[in-house]
């Protein structure tokens, strides 16, 4: 394994406007009755993840669907690749018809090793800026993981039972059209969402494997139903399991004063992704 420390400090500028037709079709998405997105209106929080695409050209993609490695991220040989986590710190807000700026810096590149083999962590640092404003008015921190590929007889983490007593539960049916139209909407082209023959036969996953993003939008989503008018000033998530299309997945939450416990569990009741938001008082 190389060591990828000196691309730390690498960072890359994107600029786009904040449209009104990506939030009405997430909105479409998480079932939401249609309304007019107005010049104005605020996103909520994670929905920032429809802009910044990676516009990369077809012949810059790899196998896997994501850009050839050795981009803005370093080139980590290993063949999975997944989104881990991220913790957020919502600033200001960010509304439809801003122009923005995000720029991302690599904060860190650890190399461990686990129980199936090694793994790479990277973490980026993005920051969003609106109207040419000094301050950001989004910071997040992205962790990414990169794994080697599933071998026979790999050891799996044990799983984690999920809370008990939620307040607020969802039942999701995560099926293979959720996913498309995701991946569409952030224009993931990442083949473990979409392509069963590949998402089995090469990565070894029993199903379509539903994105980390995805299910901590649905977790945030949870917390706006039940909450409309909270104001979230951070929130952040771990990605604990894997969870596939092939049976519904249940998002709970939990408010405890001026924080809200969310999390997600898999149809046997193990915990897949584990989060808290920080509500502004």
């Amino acid at each position: 394994m190389d060591d990828f420390s000196d691309w730390i400090g690498r960072s890359e500028t994107r600029h786009d406007v904040f449209g009104a037709t990506p939030v009405a079709a997430l909105k479409a998405t998480l079932d939401h009755p249609a309304w007019d997105v107005a010049l104005g209106t605020a996103l909520p929080p994670l929905w920032h993840w429809l802009y910044f695409l990676p516009l990369h050209r077809q012949s810059e993609l790899g196998p896997d669907g994501h850009a050839k490695r050795g981009g803005f991220l370093p080139p980590v040989p290993l063949p999975r690749r997944m989104w881990a986590g991220s913790q957020f710190e919502f600033r200001a807000p960010l509304r439809v018809g801003d122009r923005a700026e995000r720029s991302s810096t690599i904060a860190d590149v650890t190399a461990k090793e686990g129980r199936s083999g090694p793994l790479v962590f990277v973490k980026v640092r993005h920051e969003i800026r609106v109207g040419g404003a000094e301050e950001p008015a989004l910071v997040e921190f992205h962790d990414i993981v990169y794994r080697d590929a599933k071998q026979p007889g790999d050891i799996e983490p044990p799983p984690q039972p999920a809370p008990q007593g939620a307040a607020w539960q969802r039942e999701i049916v995560p099926d293979d059209v959720l996913l498309f139209r995701y991946s569409a909407l952030t224009f993931n082209g990442h083949r473990i969402h979409y392509d069963r023959r590949y998402v089995t036969e090469v990565e070894g996953y029993p199903g379509l494997v539903v994105h980390g993003p995805l299910i901590a939008t649905l977790l945030m989503d949870l917390l706006r139903r039940e909450l409309p008018d909270a104001d979230v000033a951070g929130f952040r998530f771990k990605a604990v399991r894997p969870t596939f299309d092939l049976h519904p997945l249940r998002v709970n939450g939990q408010r405890e004063g001026d924080t809200v416990r969310l999390w997600a569990q898999d149809h046997e009741g193990w915990l897949t992704m584990d989060a808290v938001a920080t509500l502004r008082t």
